[in-house]
């Protein structure tokens, strides 16, 4: 099978697992980059991110279609991250692939941990966070979210963190928004997962143009990969409105923990392929 098809095939691995399962499907975009075409992080990066970006963009529009979309806080969040995401490429680059690696493992870890104890976890009865620490609230008659100081500057963190970690990783940084937004904001889910996948959009534009402007943008692999991706997405969209539930998000965990495993592996030196 050439490179082309190898990469058309993982992207679309990548598109279905993002229907099936979220945005935070898209964390294992670099694994497969790493792991099936031997490209480093620092390679893989970008590349991840110029599939998840697309998809998360075009969730984004649907979502917005449906009026789901936080557009104002997706816009604090994004802005941000877009201004972090380059930092992120700059260190990635002077880091050695190792530590990279293994920090990445370690993300991969807490998204699978973090999956897992959701699919098992009973729905509670009243709200999960106290009021007091939800500084971004919903205004109950204009449905929009109050910007006040504390609000602002908690999705201004919110976006520098989840645009260090695009750049740096080449994750799309939904498994930071996601329950962040969740923490301190009363948005219902369904918004937070769309004003996510907003900023996704928004957020990896920023990791690619700094990886561009380096020369680190494999662009044959890469094109050929988010189109696979965006192509998947749409077709496993009806797929994953059937199948999603608890088994899914155990599967997705299980996924996420084995893999991580093999890339800390790949990391410290242990497992060479």
């Amino acid at each position: 099978m050439t490179a082309l098809l190898i990469s058309l095939s993982m992207g679309a691995a990548v598109g279905l697992v993002l229907a099936l399962s979220g945005a935070g499907g898209g964390i294992l975009a670099v694994p497969l980059l790493v792991f099936g075409l031997h490209l480093s992080m620092v390679q893989a990066a970008p590349v991840g991110l110029i599939a998840v970006g697309l998809a998360s963009a075009l969730g984004a529009v649907l979502a917005l279609r449906e009026g789901k979309v936080r557009y104002r806080a997706a816009a604090i969040i994004g802005v941000t991250g877009m201004a972090f995401a380059p930092l992120g490429v700059m260190l990635a680059h002077r880091l050695p692939n190792a530590p990279l690696m293994v920090g990445f493992s370690l993300v991969l870890a807490w998204v699978a941990v973090r999956s897992i104890r959701q699919s098992l976890a009973t729905v509670p009865a009243g709200p999960s966070v106290p009021s007091a620490l939800q500084v971004c609230r919903l205004d109950p008659v204009r449905g929009r979210l109050r910007l006040v100081s504390p609000c602002v500057l908690a999705l201004g963190a919110t976006g520098a963190l989840s645009g260090l970690l695009s750049g740096l990783l080449g994750v799309g940084g939904g498994f930071v928004i996601v329950p962040m937004l969740g923490a301190f904001s009363n948005v219902p889910i369904r918004g937070i997962v769309a004003t996510s996948l907003a900023v996704i959009a928004l957020v990896s534009v920023g990791g690619v143009a700094g990886a561009a402007s380096q020369g680190a943008v494999a662009w044959d692999v890469a094109l050929p990969f988010a189109a696979g991706a965006v192509l998947a997405l749409l077709a496993g969209r009806r797929l994953g409105a059937r199948l999603a539930g608890a088994r899914l998000q155990q599967a997705f965990g299980a996924t996420a923990g084995a893999v991580a495993v093999l890339v800390l592996l790949r990391g410290l030196g242990v497992l060479a392929l």
